[in-house]
């Protein structure tokens, strides 16, 4: 089903990683100075019927060591649009060198666009291209220990309409973990409807699509009272808006939302 068009809340979210990640001791007992990193794509919701972007590598920047370039468990084309609502897959799972990250860096190739009301789009990401997606990171990896993180990939934020059926990417993606990933989870009824829900904690704004039973899942946030803001797209339904307190550790449940005319 086509996503009808809606205009989202406009917010500027940093590249910045929200706190450590998540760790585990590894079951091997061998001394070396290397640790397991798992990373994993999710993504934010856009109004597109698919979003593709065409990942071919990713670097970590390790204190006093040269760039380490890993390609992707499948190098390739993504349609970000698959991972909404609590769902990712796996990027990557490889053994890198222990250290201090400073930067996580994407490299995209030339096979990114985008499908808007069943017409494709080439999306055009010309910096992305050279020099990569940055991410600053800032986090320590202590050897003969297994890493998790996810890589949110904002799409709807990320894409901007020039004009003329042009479209450019300018990510905004967030880096979260196990022990910083606050959870709002929960149905919009009804479906109808074709809400978008949005959790805003200060100057910061996440958002969800409901699928199509409803259910909508936001991840990654960081631990703060939130307002929970549902916006139908169908004018004969009214808004929504209540407070939602995130910690660490609990998924925030509101149940059952259903909106009224």
């Amino acid at each position: 089903m086509t996503m009808r068009k809606r205009k989202l809340i406009p917010v500027f979210i940093t590249l910045l990683a929200f706190g450590s990640l998540v760790a585990c001791k590894k079951d091997s007992t061998d001394d070396n100075n290397t640790a397991t990193m798992s990373m994993r794509l999710t993504d934010d919701p856009a109004n597109y019927d698919a979003v593709y972007v065409d990942i071919q590598q990713i670097g970590f920047t390790i204190a006093g060591r040269s760039e380490v370039m890993l390609t992707p468990n499948r190098k390739g084309v993504y349609n970000l649009l698959n991972f909404r609502n609590g769902l990712d897959t796996l990027l990557l799972n490889t053994t890198i060198p222990a250290g201090t990250i400073g930067q996580i860096r994407m490299v995209l190739g030339n096979n990114n666009s985008i499908v808007a009301d069943g017409v494709s789009y080439p999306l055009s990401t010309p910096s992305a291209q050279e020099s990569g997606l940055k991410l600053n990171f800032h986090t320590t990896i202590a050897p003969n220990v297994a890493y998790t993180i996810w890589l949110d990939f904002d799409a709807g934020k990320s894409i901007i309409q020039t004009g003329g059926g042009n479209y450019k990417l300018k990510p905004v993606i967030r880096a979260y973990s196990a022990v910083t990933n606050g959870q709002i989870s929960g149905f919009i009824l009804p479906t109808l409807a074709f809400a978008t829900v949005y959790a805003i904690h200060g100057t910061d704004t996440a958002a969800a699509i409901p699928s199509a039973d409803g259910h909508f899942a936001i991840n990654g946030l960081a631990e703060g009272s939130y307002q929970l803001v549902v916006t139908p797209a169908v004018s004969t339904y009214l808004p929504y808006s209540t407070n939602v307190n995130v910690t660490y550790g609990v998924i925030a449940n509101v149940g059952t939302i259903t909106l009224h005319p």
